[in-house]
């Protein structure tokens, strides 16, 4: 099973990052998000494919042509909170504030209920797992939030499942589609979305593929974006990750899911017999 989604946001979202924090300071920072949707739309239509994307409340309120577009062409949308800060760093009233915020700017514009949620930079971690209380409360059905493996951003290593499961917490019960993960050498490595997919050579991703039986993906629209201007600000080690392989992104993706069938999670959702997968309590 192969997951395609992409988690709509500006260029200059980057976390953790002091010159691209706040919304006063994207306000300094040229619109690029028209231009590398169109690229996305282009590579789905080449392809075929279906996908389901993680949209941020702020680009619903300041371009909400956006999100009609993406609900005009069929596919499923999610929330993906309305400010981009991770969740790590919010209590539990401010999460639920920003993030019931994006959802009723979502449903506005689609006329469509939302029910997935992706967390930014997928921080939701053993200190905050309160947030799965939230979006059950917020009426999301379906999360792939967890990155079962060590990163930057925290992530869920403890999860210990890299595949779609039934996560359970504190009474509230979710639908999980983690992140997936391919064991090197004994270690969770990750490949199938952002700055992974454009550092690994297409034979190792094709080849990780071939051995996976999940593969969760998620990428943005400036992962095909090689013309974005640099953020000056960035350690040497997060320019790298964030500029890296830019070029050839967007061939790359088209290549993969031509080279193998890509659904999005609403076929996934349905073909699942939630029934049999694991269980996970957290």
């Amino acid at each position: 099973m192969n997951i395609l989604t992409f988690d709509i946001e500006e260029w200059f979202h980057l976390l953790d990052n002091a010159s691209t924090k706040t919304e006063t300071q994207w306000q300094n920072f040229e619109v690029r998000i028209h231009k590398n949707m169109e690229r996305i739309f282009k590579i789905l239509e080449a392809t075929d494919a279906k996908a389901s994307f993680f949209v941020l409340g702020w680009i619903a309120e300041k371009y909400p042509e956006v999100v009609k577009e993406i609900s005009d062409r069929g596919y499923e949308i999610g929330s993906h909170t309305t400010s981009h800060q991770l969740v790590y760093e919010q209590n539990k009233q401010s999460f639920k504030t920003d993030t019931e915020r994006s959802i009723k700017s979502l449903e506005d514009i689609s006329g469509k209920k939302v029910k997935m949620f992706r967390a930014p930079g997928f921080s939701i971690t053993e200190k905050n797992k309160w947030a799965f209380e939230v979006l059950y409360e917020l009426g999301i059905e379906t999360d792939s939030s967890v990155f079962p493996a060590g990163r930057a951003h925290g992530g869920l290593p403890s999860y210990g499942v890299a595949e779609p499961t039934i996560l359970k917490y504190n009474g509230v019960q979710l639908k999980e589609f983690p992140i997936n993960t391919y064991s090197l050498l004994n270690k969770p490595m990750i490949f199938s979305g952002g700055g992974y997919f454009r550092f690994f050579p297409y034979k190792c991703i094709k080849n990780w593929t071939q051995k996976s039986n999940y593969v969760m993906s998620y990428f943005h629209p400036r992962d095909f974006d090689p013309d974005q201007p640099m953020i000056k600000d960035l350690p040497v080690h997060r320019r790298f990750k964030s500029y890296v392989g830019l070029k050839k992104a967007d061939k790359k993706l088209e290549k993969w899911i031509s080279d193998f069938e890509f659904i999005d999670i609403e076929t996934a959702n349905n073909q699942i017999d939630w029934k049999t997968v694991k269980t996970i309590q957290l």
